[in-house]
């Protein structure tokens, strides 16, 4: 298992358009993946579980990965949100 705490810094937050973006990218791995802010864990593949964490800017998440590709899909997401998501 594979976790690592990132920050979200887009203005916008993990709404919309960049969940869309970080749950497609996410779908690219085989291994399970969750996102996870203060007590909740959601299923980093879903749009609505990621949707009801209610992320905005400045927001401390942890992304935690568990199977054969974990390692790659922690460090592909984080480079992402850390990218802004290109925005």
């Amino acid at each position: 298992m594979v976790i690592k705490s990132v920050t979200i810094n887009n203005q916008v937050g993990l709404h919309a358009r960049p969940a869309t973006f970080f749950i497609q990218k996410a779908n690219e791995y085989r291994c399970s993946i969750w996102v996870e802010k203060d007590d909740r864990k959601v299923n980093a593949k879903s749009l609505l579980g990621v949707l009801s964490l209610g992320i905005v800017c400045g927001t401390t998440i942890n992304i935690i990965a568990d199977g054969a590709d974990e390692q790659e899909a922690v460090d592909t997401l984080a480079e992402l949100v850390n990218s802004k998501f290109e925005e």
